[in-house]
């Protein structure tokens, strides 16, 4: 039986399974991939690199009910977050057709050594692992900054999004990139592990769990490739005693319901400083409430269902065992009963850090509430934490806002707004959040070969 099924998670019902991939189709995907790098496609002008991306953009912008669809069907997101996930592709790849060129310019060093500037070059052929929560987009993240730097790029995708998988390589192939310049494998950890293994490869990307980004980055410390990893989050969102309380709950329930909470950079830890602590927590709890579950395709449905049975069942456990370590439910706690993979919206309160709840990331609509009485302490709550990937601080005092996101020991804080994503904006995170950046001019410069020249004298 195939491991990359294609399940809509609204009715567990089987759309379609895809055929894994051989190690001979692995191979020969590899070669075309090395031979293209070996040739004036990647190495040469850049032009024809940039217009397939331009032409990339225009065809998903052409499509995007149609990839929505897919993406709902397959992992369960929304039908308007799908839109949305759609469109922020066609812009990510505008934005390196349009942008790369200039990204990209040498750089001037003044030494006394000589005249010395920097280049940028690609280095070879990248692996990319990524995961089903953002099923296109994720993609896109890879594949626009390598084509238009020169990389060609192999992708394993997570096996419960093949129909985006494939689809996402038909619209690449579509726009013009010759073979070889991105490759869908239906392929299995070892081979994976074998992939990086292989001199041919000098880079890999992963987006995904801390235990795969810790065997992808085991191996390829291992064989001396670079890589990169935006694992997960545990993201807060600090509510202070001069917020918008109304603005601050209405993105809160939405930062922690959006794609049913299944996002790296979600709010899920809620600090709320004492004073407004009660209203908040009145006026959050009756959001989330609100929620109307039903048919991701279904327009006026705002919680879908989880992405499969498997990962529900996990989220189940959690908070059972969170519960029986002494946490407080607030809200929910219970699976929603009936077809699909559908979990209540759920409040959390009375973690410490004697529960091993309180330093995990729940990937489901599960909000942890804490209370602080100043500043210092939210701080100290927010930097408590294995990850540092995002966050939000809600003051009217942007001041004190930007004091405590500078103290805030992650790679992304945002000001009176929940997390967000933009082509231009650098993303990732530090601890156990991962490694590197993606998107804007670091992602565009992460696997590239930053070459010095000096003409000495």
């Amino acid at each position: 039986m195939s491991a990359y099924q294609s399940i809509n998670p609204a009715n567990n019902q089987l759309l379609k399974s895809w055929p894994n991939h051989d190690d001979t189709f692995m191979q020969q995907a590899l070669s075309a991939a090395d031979e293209l790098y070996h040739s004036t496609w990647c190495k040469g002008d850049m032009q024809p690199r940039l217009q397939v991306l331009h032409r990339l953009a225009d065809l998903i912008d052409q499509r995007v009910d149609e990839l929505a669809v897919i993406a709902s069907r397959e992992m369960g997101k929304l039908i308007g977050q799908s839109r949305g996930e759609v469109k922020i592709c066609a812009q990510i790849a505008r934005y390196y057709a349009e942008h790369a060129a200039h990204l990209l310019q040498a750089q001037p060093y003044p030494s006394t050594v000589g005249d010395a500037w920097l280049e940028y070059h690609p280095i070879g052929v990248v692996v990319a692992v990524e995961p089903w929560n953002f099923p296109y987009y994720q993609l896109m993240r890879v594949l626009a900054p390598n084509l238009a730097l020169g990389n060609p790029v192999l992708a394993k995708h997570a096996n419960i999004v093949p129909h985006c998988a494939d689809v996402f390589e038909k619209l690449v192939e579509e726009a013009g990139a010759p073979k070889g310049a991105w490759t869908n494998l239906f392929i299995s950890n070892q081979q994976v592990a074998d992939l990086i293994a292989d001199p041919r490869v000098q880079g890999v990307a992963l987006t995904g769990s801390e235990r795969a980004g810790s065997a992808v980055a085991e191996q390829a410390g291992k064989h001396l490739k670079k890589s990169t990893l935006e694992l997960g989050g545990n993201d807060v969102f600090v509510v202070l005693d001069d917020a918008d309380i109304d603005e601050a709950v209405r993105q809160g329930a939405q930062a922690r319901l959006s794609n049913c909470g299944q996002v790296c950079t979600a709010a899920k830890r809620f600090i709320l400083h004492e004073k407004i602590a009660t209203e908040f927590m009145a006026k959050f709890s009756a959001a989330l409430q609100s929620a109307k579950p039903g048919d991701p395709l279904d327009e006026s449905t705002t919680l879908g269902p989880l992405s499969s049975k498997e990962a529900r069942d996990r989220l189940v456990k959690q908070v059972e065992d969170a519960i029986k370590q002494g946490a407080h439910v607030e809200l929910g706690g219970k699976v929603i009963e009936g077809v699909g993979c559908y979990y209540q919206p759920t409040i959390l309160t009375g973690l410490t850090p004697q529960n091993p709840a309180y330093y995990q990331e729940f990937f489901g609509p599960v909000a942890q509430v804490y209370v602080v009485a100043d500043d210092r302490t939210a701080v100290a709550l927010a930097n408590d934490s294995h990850y540092g990937l995002g966050g939000s601080v809600w003051t009217r005092d942007i001041l004190r806002g930007r004091n405590m996101a500078s103290q805030i020991e992650t790679g992304m804080v945002f000001i009176n707004s929940q997390s967000d994503t933009a082509a231009e904006l650098p993303f990732g995170g530090v601890k156990r959040s991962g490694y590197g950046r993606e998107l804007s001019d670091l992602g565009l410069k992460e696997f590239a070969n930053q070459k010095l020249v000096v003409v000495a004298g």
